[in-house]
């Protein structure tokens, strides 16, 4: 049975934040809002709770999982991004993106898409994943909550509670974030591709 915590969308308390990055440590699963839906994550080397964020959204080896990250400090460590990309990404951020970009050695080879050796980054502009990301010191492993065969996202946490309760460790709820996905633009063949028109304004990259 999932933990449940309600947290403040705007101010979360950090006791519960706190005790959510501990369990997450430890190997919690978490579905946890962003400004974007709903999300599952879990720490970066938890190979158990990346089958469980795979079972729970039927996933095959060509999905691009989602690195979330607090800010740029982090970047360098896990994606190459030349200073064009750089700006650009640093431009649009935090906000609504995905970004697909090249990953580093430091990234899980299960993570990776098989080909293109890729993974996707973010940086979100949400009080509660923020204060979850300071909380950890290092990116956070995500996929939407989007179950197979449904055309949106969750995003009520007690819903969420409700559907996947012997799924998930713990849901963290802050109220409705919204169905709309993230944009996702390419950047990895050298050249910008929209792949996905979401929440993100994609005006400034067309």
């Amino acid at each position: 049975m999932a933990k449940y915590f309600d947290v403040h969308p705007e101010n979360p308390q950090q006791r519960t934040i706190t005790n959510v990055a501990e369990n997450i440590r430890s190997g919690s699963l978490v579905a946890y809002p962003t400004d974007s839906c709903y999300a599952l994550g879990c720490q970066l080397g938890n190979r158990d709770g990346l089958s469980r964020i795979r079972a729970i959204r039927n996933l095959d080896d060509r999905h691009h999982f989602t690195l979330m990250y607090q800010n740029f400090a982090q970047l360098g460590q896990f994606v190459h991004i030349d200073n064009d990309v750089f700006r650009t990404v640093k431009a649009s951020t935090p906000g609504q993106y995905t970004f697909i970009l090249p990953a580093t050695k430091e990234v899980p080879r299960q993570l990776l898409h098989p080909k293109k050796k890729t993974v996707g980054v973010r940086i979100p502009d949400h009080p509660v994943v923020q204060a979850l990301l300071a909380e950890l010191g290092e990116p956070l492993l995500s996929s939407t909550l989007l179950l197979p065969d449904e055309a949106e996202p969750l995003t009520q946490g007690w819903e969420i509670k409700e559907r996947l309760d012997h799924e998930v460790d713990i849901v963290l709820d802050s109220g409705d974030c919204g169905t709309e996905p993230t944009t996702v633009i390419d950047f990895s063949n050298g050249e910008l591709e929209i792949v996905r028109k979401g929440a993100g304004d994609t005006s400034r990259f067309e």
